[in-house]
């Protein structure tokens, strides 16, 4: 069987279906990065995009009549949506800052990131009902659910947002055991010192 006769089977639904997935989460990964300045990366998938979708709409096109073979088109871009969203997710490539405003236990949410290697600024604020502390923090996104639960348990009624950083510069950041993984690799070290 050659590859026009499976196309214009139903199975032609589920294949362009599926190249629709590849297709999209391409697509989806490679925004992601060309935001992030990471033009290889994002040139790299946009080949892979252009490639996979050619194909997969141009045999759409061929069987327009299906409703079959339209459904998985559609089907397909819904889905690749989704899996090119869950990919960044589950990659959490870069760094987010983190900014907490805290009533009553700043000074033990900044000790407590601090002592899981993670480096916080505080400063201190006036709020609608008092006094409060502002905390900075820039971490990795991988360690961003670590991060929310240390701030969780010290104070659940804290203000927290989180956002990506557009430049960084200087600082803590610039230091080599962060960017291998911080707390990690600090954990590395007294293990092979013991």
């Amino acid at each position: 069987m050659n590859v026009d006769a499976i196309f214009a089977s139903p199975w032609g639904a589920l294949v362009i279906f599926c190249l629709r997935i590849v297709d999209v989460s391409c697509d989806t990964m490679r925004v992601i990065f060309a935001i992030r300045g990471k033009r290889g990366i994002a040139a790299s998938l946009g080949f892979v995009q252009a490639l996979v979708w050619i194909y997969a709409v141009g045999n759409a096109v061929k069987h327009l009549g299906s409703p079959l073979h339209v459904l998985g088109y559609a089907g397909g871009y819904a889905m690749g949506t989704f899996v090119g969203v869950s990919l960044e997710q589950a990659i959490a490539y870069g760094v987010a800052t983190v900014r907490i405003v805290s009533r009553a236990a700043g000074v033990e949410i900044a000790n407590a990131l601090r002592a899981g290697g993670y480096g916080v600024t505080v400063f201190p604020g006036f709020g609608r009902d008092g006094a409060v502390e502002i905390l900075n923090s820039v971490v990795q996104r991988r360690h961003l659910p670590d991060v929310l639960d240390i701030i969780t348990t010290k104070d659940s009624g804290a203000f927290v947002t989180v956002e990506e950083p557009k430049v960084l510069r200087g600082g803590s950041m610039a230091n080599a055991e962060w960017r291998l993984g911080g707390p990690f690799v600090r954990w590395m070290k007294t293990r092979a010192r013991a």
